[in-house]
């Protein structure tokens, strides 16, 4: 599909943290899976008073082991990316030990209404408990003791996702939206395509060199990394379009030919992206959507 390469190998080396450079630690929870490879990674920034970016699911040994991390520590501020039920459920437990301010962009939220009759798939993995102590704006800047982070508006795989990059390093926390072990989903109601290609677009003007994400190990060359990500998700996006154009005329058809060589139990994840694909390409009058742009939809190109 492209020349972009994932790295998979990745030491998560649960329960301990493990210093990135001099003013980060990053903590990985124990909660594995296919779409969290080894776990959601949490951050420690700076030393004596420090913020923990993404203190993860609702894991109490997974607090603990923040905790420990940070022993003789005030832990200041708790920083939220976005709010899917592997990143942010763990702020409640650790505010409550620690009486730390809760930062985010805002409660969770679907980045388009529900279509008529249209079913949320990922429902269930959005985290609508969360309600930060304070919501912040693209630009806005943290400031703790020898630290600060800059919030970057990064909607695309969640309506509330937010990056930052930590100043006066190379260093930005990227969450979900750029990761080196695999593609984001960007699966609608949740997440929108054009959001996730205009944020990829934002992160690649910055300077930042080296990106934290909450899975997987850091991405090194983040803007190469960024423009290969692009260029991937064009492909997909050609493939697409060249699909309907040759007959393919549902989703489920579109999935089997272009993902043939991802395992079958992906394939709900793969068509929710090329649904995103497909909404983005319908606004911009690429293809049409007679049945309106669903997963059960018909779809044809345009002449």
């Amino acid at each position: 599909m492209s020349s972009i390469t994932f790295e998979r190998e990745f030491d998560p080396a649960h329960g301990r943290a493990v210093p990135i450079g001099d003013n980060v630690r990053r903590l990985t929870a124990p909660n594995g899976g296919p779409f969290t490879q080894h776990g959601t990674n949490s951050y420690i920034i700076g030393r004596g008073r420090v913020a923990v970016i993404d203190p993860g699911p609702d894991d109490p040994a997974h607090i603990e082991a923040i905790l420990r991390a940070t022993t003789g520590e005030e832990i200041s501020h708790i920083v939220i990316t976005h709010t899917h039920r592997d990143h942010s459920p763990g702020a409640a437990l650790l505010k409550a030990e620690t009486g730390a301010t809760l930062l985010g962009e805002g409660p969770h939220r679907l980045a388009r209404p529900l279509a008529l009759g249209e079913i949320h798939m990922l429902d269930a993995s959005g985290d609508t408990d969360f309600v930060p102590d304070k919501r912040l704006v693209d630009g806005e800047r943290i400031e703790g003791d020898g630290w600060a982070l800059t919030a970057i508006a990064t909607p695309g795989h969640a309506a509330n996702h937010l990056a930052f990059a930590l100043d006066d390093s190379p260093l930005l926390f990227s969450g979900d939206h750029v990761m080196k072990w695999a593609t984001t989903i960007v699966a609608p109601p949740d997440g929108a395509m054009a959001d996730y290609m205009a944020s990829l677009d934002r992160l690649a003007e910055r300077p930042e060199t080296i990106y934290l994400p909450g899975h997987g190990e850091p991405v090194e060359d983040a803007p190469g990394f960024v423009r290969a990500l692009k260029a991937h998700r064009r492909m997909r996006e050609a493939a697409i379009v060249e699909r309907i154009a040759r007959g393919d005329r549902r989703i489920p058809e579109i999935v089997s030919a272009i993902y043939r060589d991802t395992p079958r139990a992906l394939h709900g994840a793969a068509a929710l992206s090329v649904l995103a694909h497909i909404e983005d390409l319908v606004v911009r009058e690429r293809l049409r959507a007679p049945e309106g742009v669903t997963l059960t939809g018909r779809f044809e190109p345009v002449a």
